[in-house]
């Protein structure tokens, strides 16, 4: 199972979902389907359950900088949360 971030035609996210690759594959719009680690935050993979403590062993598992929630941005790289104002 894998975590995979729904984003629009804007690249924001609607919805964040846990299903197989092979369920993503048979979607009609798979591709606005993007793969994410839910112990990703700041670019480092850290180990479950230790609420960012110590990180991860394995940094290979660290996808797309941070784990989104709905309105997040993708840029192409990364996750990031929304601007409250467009000067930060």
């Amino acid at each position: 199972m894998g975590h995979f971030a729904k984003v629009n035609s804007s690249n924001i996210v609607t919805t964040v979902i846990v299903a197989e690759q092979d369920y993503i594959d048979t979607l009609s719009d798979k591709d606005s389907y993007i793969q994410t680690s839910y112990n990703t935050y700041g670019g480092t993979h850290w180990v479950p359950g230790e609420h960012f403590i110590t990180p991860s062993a394995d940094q290979s598992k660290a996808l797309r900088k941070n784990f989104p929630s709905s309105g997040w941005k993708y840029d192409g790289t990364g996750f990031y949360p929304p601007k409250i104002y467009d000067s930060w």
